[in-house]
C-alpha cells in the first residue's frame, strides 16, 4: 500500500468528561513533525499523543488538534468558586490603598481568572482511555484517506513509466541509422585529417565517436531503473525516499543520453525523458 502524505480526518465522541473533539491534517515534509494544540483539560496527554501518532505515521507535517467540551447539563456547568472570588476581592480591596486612583475592577476579566469558574473534576483514567480510542480511530481514519490518495499518485506515476519505456523503446532501432550518419560524416573528417597528416586529430575523432555512440549502458540502466520503481510500488511501505533517489539515477541518465547525442532526435527523446521524470519526481515528493 502506497501512502501519500496528504490526508485529513477528524471525530467528535461524546464521553462522560464532555464531547472530545480530534482532529488531524497531514501534508508532505522531508520527515515527521509534529505540531499538537491541546487545551488544558488534555494537556497532560500530550506525551501519549505524540507516542500513538509517531507509531502509526512515517512522514509529514502533521497538525493534530485536541479539545475537550464540558456538556451542558446543568450538574456540570460551571460554578462560581466563592473561596477564590473572596481572595481575589481581599487582594484588590488592600492593592487599592497603594493605587486609590485605579480603575474599578472589570468583573468580566476577574470571570476569566484561573480558579473562579470551578468545574466538576475530570475522570482522568476514563477521559485517557476515551482519548486513545478515539486518536487510534482517527489515526486510521487518515491513513486510509491516505492510502486512497497513494493510490491516485500510484496510477499517475505508472503511466509517466510507461510513457518513459515508450521513448527508450524508440531510441534502439534509430541507433543503427544514426551510428550509420554520424559514421559518414566522421568518415568525411577522417579522409581530411589523412590528408593533412594529422594523426593526433584522427586518433581524437576515433575517441570522440567511441563515447558519442555508447548509449546501450544509459538505455540499460533506464530500464533496470524503470523496473525497481514498479517494484517497490508493488511492495508499498514508506517508499517515498527510495523512489525520490530512484529518480535522481533517472535523471542522471536521461542527461547523459542527451550529452551523447548526434542527432536531433535523440536530443527531443533525452528532454522527452527529463521532462517525464520530472513529473514523477513532483508526485513522489507527496509519497510517505
Amino acid at each position: 500500500m502506497i501512502l501519500s502524505m496528504t490526508g485529513y480526518a477528524s471525530q467528535e465522541r461524546n464521553t462522560m468528561n464532555g464531547i472530545l473533539l480530534i482532529e488531524l491534517r497531514s501534508v508532505n515534509h522531508r520527515y515527521l513533525e509534529l505540531q499538537l494544540k491541546l487545551d488544558d483539560n488534555l494537556r497532560g496527554f500530550e506525551a501519549a499523543v505524540r507516542e500513538l501518532i509517531q507509531a502509526k505515521l512515517g512522514r509529514g507535517k502533521v497538525d493534530c488538534r485536541l479539545s475537550l467540551v464540558h456538556s451542558a447539563d446543568a450538574d456540570s456547568a460551571p460554578q462560581l468558586n466563592h473561596t477564590v472570588l473572596q481572595q481575589i476581592a481581599e487582594s484588590a480591596k488592600v492593592a487599592a490603598q497603594y493605587f486609590p486612583h485605579t480603575q474599578p475592577v472589570n468583573m468580566l476579566e476577574i470571570l476569566q481568572m484561573p480558579g473562579v469558574m470551578a468545574t466538576e473534576a475530570l475522570n482522568t483514567d476514563a477521559l485517557e482511555n476515551d482519548l486513545k480510542t478515539s486518536l487510534n480511530q482517527v489515526l486510521q481514519d487518515l491513513i486510509e484517506a491516505k492510502a486512497r490518495e497513494g493510490e491516485k499518485l500510484k496510477a499517475i506515476i505508472l503511466v509517466r513509466l510507461q510513457e518513459i519505456e515508450q521513448q527508450v523503446t524508440k531510441v534502439k532501432p534509430m541507433m543503427p541509422a544514426l551510428i550509420k550518419q554520424y559514421q559518414e560524416k566522421l568518415t568525411a573528417k577522417l579522409n581530411e585529417a589523412n590528408a593533412s597528416g594529422d594523426d593526433e586529430r584522427v586518433r581524437q575523432e576515433i575517441v570522440l565517436f567511441a563515447q558519442r555512440i555508447d548509449v546501450d549502458e544509459e538505455l540499460s540502466r533506464l530500464n533496470t531503473h524503470i523496473n525497481e520503481v514498479k517494484r517497490i510500488l508493488n511492495g508499498g511501505g514508506s517508499v517515498g525516499k527510495r523512489l525520490d533517489f530512484l529518480m535522481q539515477e533517472m535523471n542522471r541518465e536521461a542527461n547523459t543520453l542527451g550529452s551523447k547525442s548526434v542527432t536531433i532526435e535523440t536530443s527531443q527523446i533525452s528532454m522527452e525523458l527529463k521532462v517525464l521524470i520530472e513529473q514523477m519526481r513532483e508526485q513522489i515528493q507527496n509519497i510517505e
